[in-house]
């Protein structure tokens, strides 16, 4: 777990610098920060499973500090994003799909009902 926490916290520090960095240079109605943070958090996770997939012996330290913490804390997007590839390998075509669909649509309903739930205790 402390390869994980350290990790989480590395990873949370670039998510912030990556928002901030791209947020003064790419200013526009379009969120392009969050947008990178979550294209460059795919593609590493892309990167370091491709790796991981290639060993004999992964190291679980390596794996917490790198992909669940780093990854985890950069943007759990790219969990996300791994785990629907993985599905779509695996041949689970529909459980892919509505694994997409319903956390889109759960997580804007729940950040909808977030919203209205504040506005009505304020």
């Amino acid at each position: 777990m402390l390869w994980v926490g350290i990790g989480g916290g590395i990873g949370s520090i670039f998510r912030y610098l990556t928002s901030v960095f791209v947020s003064r240079y790419f200013p526009a109605s379009f969120p392009w920060a969050t947008f990178t943070v979550n294209f460059t958090g795919c593609l590493l996770i892309g990167l370091l499973m491709g790796y991981f997939g290639r060993q004999q012996a992964m190291d679980a330290r390596f794996y917490g500090l790198f992909v669940t913490g780093f990854c985890g804390g950069y943007t759990t997007f790219s969990t996300f994003s791994f785990e629907n590839i993985h599905l779509l390998q695996s041949g689970n075509s529909l459980t892919a799909l509505l694994y997409i669909v319903a956390s889109v649509l759960c997580g804007l309903l729940a950040v909808w009902l977030g919203l209205v739930c504040m506005k009505c205790c304020h």
